[in-house]
């Protein structure tokens, strides 16, 4: 998702030119896929395996995920498709098989691909390619990628439930939120449903490890914590429970409630709301002001408006920079905001 935009759902249930009248023959390619997947195969498939004691034939497995439950998984896929670039990046960080990946419009926060720059250089080690380009999903630019398995997201701009049943068609897909978990719970979950439990167990650990050392070198502020986000007109406040949130508090920092009352939430999130820049500045009161995913001139530009030039964080030079690309943490991502927070408080 583009972290200098909002992360409001935009996916819809049209835009497919052909898609409809060619679904059946889909329907037909697909099929023909699974069973010619190593590591998938249909009804058949697996009895002729079980019969002929190739337990790699035979080996799929019922996954439930955010958007219902998918059937002949592969338990060892060798070809997959990412539809969210959110979740590209917890599976480049699992050694995952990923063949292609959605991409988005290029921006700060990406390559020139559309690629997010926290994982971007793996992607290239790797040889994923840009599946396509927007937030929709191209059903029949998936399709021609022959994937085994179909990964994507089921909150954030790149939700794609409303396309579900059309993926589906291609390949066994997977959906999952990324916006009321922890990265180190999603990464567990997709070690899990991927058959990766051992290299999952390894990549949180070595995650954990990292805090560990951090948290001993720094000294954390007494006061809380505000993880916002200027959006000009009004400013986005990370929850205690996000992602970002809850790496902060491994840390032992104290993230700051957003305020009282109702915010807009965008998307469906649960990780964040938006609130009045007046509203915000009130609630913030005292507590250091953490931003993420701004560049050093937008957070200049924010902290010298009214509403907040005399606040005691930015008097007292209590303003810290996360990074652009800490709107969406995964491990590649969580690591550079660690390093982000070892250089400010170490």
């Amino acid at each position: 998702m583009n972290g200098r935009q909002s992360a409001r759902t935009t996916t819809g249930r049209g835009g497919f030119p052909g898609l409809r009248a060619g679904l059946k023959g889909a329907a037909v390619v697909a099929a023909g896929l699974l069973a010619l997947t190593a590591c998938g195969g249909g009804g058949d498939a697996s009895a002729k395996g079980e019969k002929s004691g190739d337990k790699a034939a035979a080996a799929t497995r019922t996954v439930k995920h955010d958007a219902g439950t998918a059937e002949k998984v592969p338990a060892q896929p060798k070809r997959i498709v990412s539809v969210s670039v959110t979740m590209t990046g917890h599976l480049l960080a699992l050694d995952a098989p990923v063949i292609a990946s959605q991409a988005t419009p290029p921006s700060v926060i990406t390559d020139q691909q559309g690629f997010f720059t926290q994982w971007s250089e793996a992607a290239a080690k790797n040889s994923v390619k840009v599946a396509y380009q927007g937030f929709e999903p191209d059903v029949e630019k998936v399709l021609a990628l022959k994937p085994d398995l179909i990964i994507g997201a089921s909150s954030g701009a790149e939700n794609a439930e409303k396309f579900y049943d059309k993926l589906s068609v291609v390949a066994p897909t997977l959906l999952y939120r990324h916006d009321d978990v922890s990265w180190q719970d999603l990464t567990a979950r997709l070690g899990k449903d991927l058959g990766l439990e051992k290299r999952a167990t390894e990549v949180v650990a070595a995650h954990e490890k990292r805090v560990g050392e951090v948290k001993a070198a720094i000294t954390v502020p007494k006061q809380s914590a505000a993880l916002v986000r200027d959006n000009q007109s009004a400013m986005t406040v990370f929850t205690p429970e996000s992602a970002q949130g809850r790496l902060l508090t491994s840390l032992g920092f104290t993230v700051l409630e957003p305020p009282a009352g109702k915010g807009e939430t965008q998307g469906g999130r649960s990780d964040f709301a938006e609130f009045s820049q007046e509203k915000v500045a009130d609630t913030e009161k005292d507590s250091s002001l953490l931003f993420v995913s701004h560049t050093p001139e937008e957070i200049t530009a924010a902290t010298a408006r009214p509403v907040w030039k005399d606040l005691p964080a930015v008097k007292d030079k209590r303003v810290y920079d996360l990074g652009l690309d800490t709107f969406r943490l995964d491990y590649y991502s969580a690591g550079n905001l660690i390093d982000k927070i070892e250089k400010a408080f170490g």
